[in-house]
C-alpha cells in the first residue's frame, strides 16, 4: 500500500481528472395520481432484453437508464438527460417519480409486477422472482441512479511507467488502483450519504415492518426525524446481512464473493448490494460502480453537476488518501457509520468512529472536507471549482443539503403532492426541450434529432469528427457513417455534385420537362457585367453556380442601377468561379423534402412577423411570440427569437412603424423582408396542403438527378391551382437538407425526418 502511495503521490496531476464516467438512473413511472404505474413498459422502448440505454429494473413499472462511458461528466449527464426526455416523451399520461423511495403502492405485494423480458428473458425473471420472495417487492422499487467511473487509461499507464519497481504486471498494477479507491471509498462513504443522501422519508404504503415502527414525517409519510437517506438505511436498500468482502485482490474479492453463495447469503454475485462494485471487462478489473446515490428531486434528471463533480473528487481523494489498515473490523464499522449517517445525518449530535475514535458525524464531515481542500489543491480544473465550493457550504450547513430541503418541501405539503408536482412540471420540461441533445449542443441540431432517434431505437453510435458532425452508427452488426444527419451511403458521389452545381441541377431537371428559372451561366465577370441591357428592368436573381445555405445570392426585383447588379455579380464571384443571372420567379416559396421517392415532408418559411390583438404594441408581442420553447438564440433551438434590433426597426421604419405601434386585432406585421428562420422567420408545415402534381414534380426531380435524399425549393404561384407548365419553378436542389425545420415547424405536424432518415438506412 506504501508503495503505491508513493506512485501516485510523487505524480499528482490535474490529469488525474481525466477517466471515463457512465451513468445509470432508475425510476418508477406513476399515474396522474401518484400511484405507481401498473401498465407494461412502453412498447416504444423497444426490447428492454437487449436495448443498450433503456431497460427495466426489478418492476415492469421501473426504467432503467443508461449511459455508455464517455470521456466527461458534462457528456454523461447531458446523454443521461436525453435518455430521460426521450423516455418521458413515451409515456402518455404516466410520469417519472423523481424520488428514490416509492410512490403510493398497492397493499398488496402481488399487484406489483415484475419485469417481463419475453422470449430469451428467463433468467432474468428467475432472478427476480427471487429477490422478490427473499426481500419483497416493495423494497427492490427502492430507486436510485449507479456512477460508473475509471481512470483515463494512458494516466494508469504514465504512472506504471513511472514506478521505480515494475515487480508486478501492469493489470496488477491497475487492478492496485481500483482495490485502494474501492477500500477508501468504503471507509469513508458515510460522508457522501451525510452531504449528498436525498431520500428523507418512505411513502406510508411502503413496507409495514419500517412504517410501523417510524414516526411521521408528514400526513403520508414515515422516517427516521433526522434521516439524509432512507434508501441506504436499515430500511433501505441493503443485503439481508452486512457482506465482509476481501478487497485485498481480485482473487480474494472473488472467492470472498462465492464465499458468502456457498453460506446461502447471496443466491449469485449480481446480488451483491455493496455500495461500490469493482466492474470486469474480459476478466480484468476496469471500472467502479458506484452504487448509494439517492435521487435528488428537486432537479429534471435526478442528479445535478455539483453532485457528480464531488462524487469524482470523492474518488479521486480516495485514490490519494494514504491508507491505514482495512480488516473486517473496519469494514464493520463503516457499515455501522453508513447507518448512523443515513438515519441520523442531519443530527447536530449524532457520532460516528473516526480514524479510531469517537467524533461528532458534522465535525468528522468538515475534517474530510479540509483534506478533499488539501488534497486536490493545485490540480483542481476550472470546471471543478463551482462544485468545491458547493461542497464546503453543504458541508458547513446542515440546512443547505438536499435532505434538509426535501424535507423542508415535503412538510409544507405532503410527501406525494410534492414530489407529483415535480414529476409533471419535469415531464412538460422534458416535452419542451424534445429537440436537444444535451451535452452535444454543439453539434447541429439536425444531427442531434437523428442521435435522439437513435437512442430511441437501440442504436450504438460514435461520434466520429465532431465539428463535420460525422458519426457512426451500428446495430445487429449494421453499420452506417452519415454526415450531417442526411449525408448516407444512400446517394452516390456523382448525384451530389450534381446538386451542388446548379447548372447540371437545372439541365438535368430541364431534361424530363421540369421548369426552372431561365438564365444564364458566366465565368467572365466582364461579360456578365456587360449583359446588364439584357436584364435591365428585369426582376433577377443572381448566384454562385455552387453554393449552400443562401450565401452569395442577390435578389434584384427592380433591376435598374447598373452599378447595383454588378456589385451582385462581384458577391456571386466571391463565392465561386461561375455564376448565374437568372429570371427571378414569382410565387411563394416551399421547401419539399424526399427521402427514397417519396415527399416526407413540406414547408413554407414566412419572414419575422407579429399578429396583432389591439393592445400590445410590436415590442410587446415579439417578447410574448419570443417565449415560444422552439426559440432561441444562436441557432442551438428549430426556431430563432425575433430580434429587436436595428435591421427590424429600419424595416419597419420603411413602413411608417416602430416598436410602439399598436397593430389592430389579427393585424400581421413583418420585421424583416428576408424569410430566413436564423432571423426569426416561421416556419409553416405545409405537407398535406400542396396537391399531389406538385408532389410529382419534386419526385420526378429527384429521379433525374438520382438522388435517394435532397431538400428542393419549388416556387408555386398557387397551391390551390394543380401544377402546369408556367405557374411553379424548382430553383435548387440541396444534397444536405437541414431536419429540423420539418421535425419543429412553428405550425404544424411534427414530421419526424430523423425517424424516416434511419428508416430509410435500414434501422
Amino acid at each position: 500500500m506504501k508503495a503505491l502511495d508513493s506512485i501516485i503521490n510523487n505524480y499528482k496531476s490535474s490529469h488525474l481528472f481525466e477517466g471515463s464516467f457512465g451513468l445509470e438512473k432508475e425510476n418508477i413511472r406513476i399515474d396522474k395520481n401518484g400511484k405507481i404505474a401498473l401498465t407494461p413498459h412502453p412498447s416504444r422502448l423497444g426490447s428492454k432484453l437487449t436495448h443498450p440505454y433503456i431497460t427495466t429494473d426489478f418492476s415492469e413499472s421501473q426504467i432503467e437508464m443508461i449511459t455508455p462511458p464517455l470521456p466527461s461528466i458534462h457528456e454523461a449527464l447531458g446523454f443521461l438527460e436525453t435518455i430521460h426526455d426521450i423516455v418521458s416523451e413515451q409515456l402518455g399520461d404516466e410520469y417519472l417519480w423523481p424520488q428514490s423511495t416509492p410512490p403510493d403502492l398497492p397493499e398488496n405485494d402481488n399487484d406489483i409486477p415484475i419485469a417481463n423480458y419475453g422470449e430469451g428473458g428467463e433468467v432474468n425473471e428467475e432472478y427476480r422472482n427471487h429477490l422478490a420472495t427473499k426481500y419483497g417487492k416493495k423494497k427492490q422499487l427502492l430507486s436510485g441512479i449507479h456512477y460508473n467511473f475509471s481512470l483515463l487509461e494512458k494516466n494508469l499507464k504514465f504512472l506504471y511507467d513511472k514506478s521505480e519497481e515494475k515487480a508486478q504486471p501492469y493489470a496488477q498494477f491497475k487492478e492496485a488502483v481500483y482495490l485502494k479507491i474501492a477500500r477508501n471509498f468504503l471507509k469513508y462513504r458515510w460522508y457522501l450519504v451525510t452531504l449528498l443522501g436525498d431520500s428523507p422519508a418512505l411513502h406510508s404504503s411502503y413496507m409495514k415492518c419500517c412504517i410501523d415502527t417510524l414516526p411521521k414525517a408528514t400526513s403520508d409519510a414515515h422516517h427516521f426525524t433526522e434521516a439524509t437517506s432512507m434508501r441506504t438505511s436499515v430500511c433501505g436498500y441493503k443485503n439481508q446481512e452486512d457482506l465482509l468482502l476481501d478487497y485485498t485482490s481480485m482473487e480474494g474479492y472473488h472467492n470472498s464473493i462465492q464465499n458468502a453463495i456457498d453460506k446461502g447469503q447471496l443466491e449469485s454475485a449480481k446480488e451483491n448490494y455493496s455500495p461500490i462494485r469493482l466492474k470486469e471487462i474480459n476478466g480484468q478489473l476496469e471500472y467502479l460502480e458506484i452504487r448509494l446515490l439517492d435521487l435528488d428531486p428537486s432537479v429534471k434528471l435526478g442528479i445535478t453537476k455539483e453532485t457528480a463533480d464531488i462524487v469524482h473528487m470523492f474518488l479521486l481523494f480516495c485514490l490519494l488518501k494514504e491508507e491505514t489498515i482495512f480488516d473486517a473490523t473496519v469494514q464493520l464499522t463503516a457499515n455501522e457509520n453508513q447507518e448512523i449517517a443515513a438515519t441520523m445525518g442531519l443530527s447536530k449530535t449524532a457520532k460516528i468512529e473516526f480514524e479510531g475514535k469517537g467524533m461528532n458525524l458534522q465535525e468528522a464531515v468538515a475534517r474530510i472536507t479540509r483534506q478533499i481542500e488539501h488534497t486536490l489543491d493545485k490540480l483542481l480544473p476550472e470546471s471543478y471549482v463551482n462544485s468545491l465550493e458547493h461542497l464546503i457550504k453543504i458541508s458547513d450547513d446542515i440546512n443547505d443539503r438536499p435532505a434538509a430541503k426535501t424535507l423542508t418541501a415535503i412538510q409544507g405539503t405532503s410527501f406525494l403532492a410534492w414530489h407529483l408536482q415535480k414529476a409533471q412540471l419535469y415531464k412538460q420540461e422534458s416535452l419542451n426541450h424534445s429537440y436537444k441533445f444535451y451535452g452535444l449542443e454543439d453539434m447541429e441540431l439536425s444531427t442531434q434529432l437523428l442521435l435522439r432517434e437513435a437512442v430511441l431505437r437501440g442504436i450504438i453510435f460514435e461520434i466520429m469528427d465532431r465539428s463535420e458532425n460525422f458519426v457512426r452508427l451500428e446495430k445487429d452488426g449494421k453499420e452506417e457513417y452519415v454526415m450531417q444527419a442526411t449525408r448516407t451511403s444512400l446517394d452516390n458521389y456523382v448525384s451530389v455534385l450534381m446538386m451542388e452545381n446548379k447548372v447540371m441541377t437545372k439541365k438535368l431537371i430541364e431534361r424530363v420537362g421540369i421548369r426552372t428559372p431561365k438564365g444564364e451561366q458566366y465565368i467572365d465577370h466582364y461579360k456578365a457585367k456587360e449583359d446588364f441591357l439584357f436584364y435591365k428592368n428585369k426582376s433577377v436573381v443572381v448566384k454562385p453556380k455552387s453554393t449552400n445555405f443562401g450565401l452569395g445570392i442577390s435578389i434584384l426585383k427592380n433591376n435598374t442601377k447598373k452599378e447595383v447588379f454588378d456589385r451582385a455579380i462581384e458577391i456571386a464571384f466571391e463565392h465561386d468561379n461561375s455564376i448565374l443571372v437568372e429570371e427571378f420567379v414569382s410565387g411563394k416559396e416551399y421547401r419539399i423534402f424526399i427521402i427514397k421517392n417519396e415527399v416526407v415532408g413540406i414547408l413554407h418559411r414566412v419572414p419575422a412577423n407579429v399578429k396583432g390583438d389591439g393592445e400590445a404594441t410590436i415590442r410587446e408581442l415579439v417578447i410574448e411570440k419570443n417565449k415560444d420553447p422552439l426559440r432561441g438564440k444562436g441557432y442551438k433551438t428549430p426556431l430563432e427569437k425575433i430580434a429587436l434590433g436595428e435591421a427590424e426597426e429600419m424595416f419597419l421604419q420603411s413602413q411608417g412603424l416602430d416598436f410602439d405601434f399598436v397593430p389592430s386585432k389579427n393585424q400581421i406585421v413583418y420585421l424583416r423582408e428576408n424569410s430566413n428562420i436564423s432571423t426569426g422567420g416561421d416556419s409553416l408545415d405545409f405537407t398535406d396542403d400542396i396537391p399531389e402534381s406538385y408532389k410529382k414534380i419534386a419526385v420526378d426531380a429527384a429521379k433525374a438527378l438520382d438522388v435517394e435524399i435532397t431538400g428542393l425549393d419549388m416556387m408555386i404561384d398557387d397551391i390551390s391551382e394543380e401544377a402546369n407548365d408556367s405557374n411553379y419553378a424548382i430553383i435548387e436542389m440541396n444534397f444536405n437538407p437541414a431536419i429540423h425545420i420539418h421535425c419543429y415547424p412553428y405550425k404544424g405536424k411534427n414530421r419526424r425526418l430523423n425517424a424516416k432518415v434511419l428508416d430509410a438506412l435500414g434501422y
